[in-house]
């Protein structure tokens, strides 16, 4: 991939990037409850690893 991307094309990798991260702390007992001690990757919207799946960007 060229180092120089156009701005489209950065928007929408700027976009996956964001899917990917770890939903924030305060949402495990939110959405769990207070005692359940839970990952907070696993209620993440996409599931994505650079290696796994390659984006159609």
């Amino acid at each position: 991939m060229p180092s120089i991307k156009h701005h489209a094309r950065k928007k929408r990798l700027i976009k996956r990037m964001r899917q990917t991260r770890w939903a924030p702390f305060w949402t495990v007992p939110k959405t769990y409850g207070k005692g359940r001690r839970v990952h907070p990757g696993r209620h993440t919207f996409v599931k994505r690893n650079w290696r796994r799946t390659k984006l159609k960007v």
